[in-house]
């Protein structure tokens, strides 16, 4: 068996909008000044807690605290809107092409909590693709390796046979730190360069090419 990983924000869905606006509604709503879309995106990836006090290294705890209960609750009325960030093209056709092959098994690493990533696969009709589920629930931020070494125990399957995919540094570095492969995309919250330079196998242009080079290292796997 082999075990295909999936990041969630900026790798299946593109959450960009959603997460710039609850960011700085949670920065307003402590009474500091908005930051840019960039700054913002730098950090996706990385557990709540841990995201806010890099974006505000100097703050005290208590600051932290209040743009995290902010962004929280920014999210917690999106959803009760009923709106939810959309897949990326060819995202679903690359998931029913992996879901074909008999022999691999499909999870996720996020660093959402776990309700939020329920909430998302929910919307979308795959609650049930995936075997495995790793949020920000009860593990270290990424990149700390936790998340993957709980889905290596919970499927059986050796770091050997596990990819993880994901669009940041933080999760090739949460694969290495873990013993696995970690290809990274290009459509992202992290530019090309950095993810090849945490030592990303490979950086996918688009969903299509991301299919094609999945189907081919798990052909590599069966043959080996």
């Amino acid at each position: 068996m082999k075990l295909v990983l999936f990041d969630i924000d900026g790798t299946l869905v593109n959450s960009q909008h959603e997460i710039v606006e609850a960011m700085n509604l949670g920065l307003r709503d402590a009474g500091l000044p908005e930051m840019s879309p960039q700054e913002i995106l730098s950090i996706v990836g990385l557990s709540l807690p841990v995201a806010v006090a890099t974006l505000l290294p100097h703050a005290d705890p208590v600051l932290h605290d209040r743009v995290v209960q902010g962004y929280r609750d920014a999210f917690v009325t999106s959803r009760a809107a009923g709106q939810v960030p959309p897949l990326y093209p060819g995202a679903l056709d690359c998931l029913d092409a992996l879901a074909a092959q008999k022999d691999v098994v499909l999870g996720i690493a996020t660093g959402k909590p776990m309700r939020g990533l329920l909430a998302i696969l929910q919307a979308h009709g795959l609650s049930d693709r995936f075997v495995t589920r790793q949020s920000a629930d009860g593990h270290p931020s990424k990149p700390h390796p936790a998340m993957l070494q709980t889905a290596l125990a919970e499927t059986g399957i050796p770091a050997a046979r596990a990819v993880m995919i994901g669009d940041t540094t933080f999760d090739i570095d949460m694969a290495r730190a873990a013993g696995m492969t970690g290809f990274g995309v290009d459509w992202g919250y992290h530019p090309t360069p950095a993810l090849h330079g945490a030592g990303a196998a490979l950086v996918a242009m688009d969903y299509p090419a991301l299919t094609g080079a999945l189907l081919d290292w798990i052909m590599t796997e069966q043959m080996a």
